[in-house]
């Protein structure tokens, strides 16, 4: 079997990469080609172009990059047409994928979308544009399938991989033994993976930080961040702060540093559902640019009361949010110390979260293996 892929940033090199391993169990004989990062090219994949060609984000942020995007897809569809896969797999990155994929169903070609976007969120015409371009989507969240039955998009809900594969077992104590941290309070900071995100909250988090460690004079702080220049430019806050001292700053090893944490204050993202998937209790914040925002908020685009994950997964929100010009320090500071002064909140919320990983782990990547196999085997 013959399989195509395109997967966008970090997080679609992980899901391909589960991926590939379950077809590969079934069929040792089966190849695959596309857009992959370089765990999806260590697998085996015949990497054509990097996952991080396709990392952009916002609305009005991405423009610039429109005309390189559209030669890229252009080619690779055109290659794919001349020499067509058994199946094609677009992963995430649907602004990319969900032209790629109606070309090539036009063509004849099987298509699988894994990874709902957010349609049920924002731009929910988007739906119409979904059912044209895929055979069968693949929705991580429950809610996800119902909305596609809702209009007559074949779907299925596979759960989430990181609920499979976040470890269960890490324990608070170990984790600060690890990072030296001897405070009786730690509380994790994670500002964003992209260079923007820190740009934007880094300052509020470090003097939300501040103000914390003027509250509770023997707490620490951990900071895992994603690459060497997220780092610096989170440093530089923190020293403007006059905070360094408190903070340990790490490369990476997110979930050792939500582990090791009593709350989590972060940038709204995959880092949320992290959290709660490790079942700590979160503070969370976002900022875009101002254009976006004004967009979002003149064409009311977005359609769900709340942005963090986890508390549309929850019967009831446990992550407080703020969002672009409420994410202050002051805010930030009094939600994250109202937890650290209550235990109990912080027991009744973990105890919720662990409900929820139960939920959401169902062997995402067997059973995402399982449909994918299907549908390149299905009939016209």
């Amino acid at each position: 079997m013959r399989i195509a892929l395109v997967a966008g940033e970090a997080s679609g090199d992980l899901l391909g990469v589960g991926l590939m391993r379950e077809i590969l169990k079934r069929d040792p004989e089966a190849v695959f080609e596309g857009i992959a990062g370089p765990l999806m090219k260590e697998a085996g994949c015949d990497v054509w172009e990097d996952a991080a060609a396709l990392s952009v984000m916002g609305l009005v942020e991405p423009l610039r990059e429109i005309p390189r995007l559209l030669r890229l897809r252009r080619r690779i569809g055109s290659q794919w047409i001349k020499s067509p896969p058994d199946v094609f797999v677009g992963i995430d990155a649907p602004d990319f994928n969900l032209g790629l994929e109606k070309r090539l169903r036009n063509n004849g070609i099987r298509t699988v979308h894994y990874v709902s976007p957010s349609v049920w969120a924002w731009r929910q015409g988007r739906v119409r544009k979904i059912a044209r371009a895929a055979d069968k989507v693949l929705c991580l969240l429950p809610f996800e399938k119902a909305f596609y039955d809702r209009h007559q998009v074949r779907a299925d809900f596979v759960g989430h991989p990181l609920a499979d594969n976040i470890p269960a077992s890490l324990d608070r104590s170990q984790e600060r033994r690890r990072h030296g941290l001897g405070t009786a309070m730690v509380v994790a900071v994670m500002p964003g993976s992209r260079v923007g995100e820190v740009a934007r909250l880094g300052p509020v988090f470090a003097a939300a930080a501040k103000r914390l460690g003027e509250r509770f004079p023997d707490i620490g702080f951990i900071a895992p961040l994603a690459s060497e220049e997220t780092r610096r430019l989170f440093a530089a806050h923190l020293v403007e702060q006059g905070v360094a001292k408190r903070f340990t700053v790490i490369d990476g090893e997110a979930h050792s540093a939500i582990a090791a944490a009593d709350v989590v204050l972060l940038a709204s993202g995959t880092a949320a559902l992290e959290a709660a998937l490790l079942c700590r209790p979160i503070v969370a914040a976002y900022r875009v640019a101002a254009l976006t925002y004004y967009i979002v908020r003149t064409f009311n685009l977005l359609k769900v009361k709340y942005v963090t994950l986890p508390n549309l997964l929850t019967q009831e929100p446990l992550v407080p949010e703020f969002l672009q010009d409420a994410a202050t320090p002051q805010a930030l500071s009094d939600a994250v110390g109202g937890l650290l002064d209550d235990p109990g909140r912080r027991a009744e919320i973990a105890a919720s979260f662990a409900a929820l990983r139960n939920a959401l782990s169902r062997g995402a990547d067997a059973r995402a293996a399982e449909a994918v196999m299907n549908i390149a085997t299905e009939s016209r």
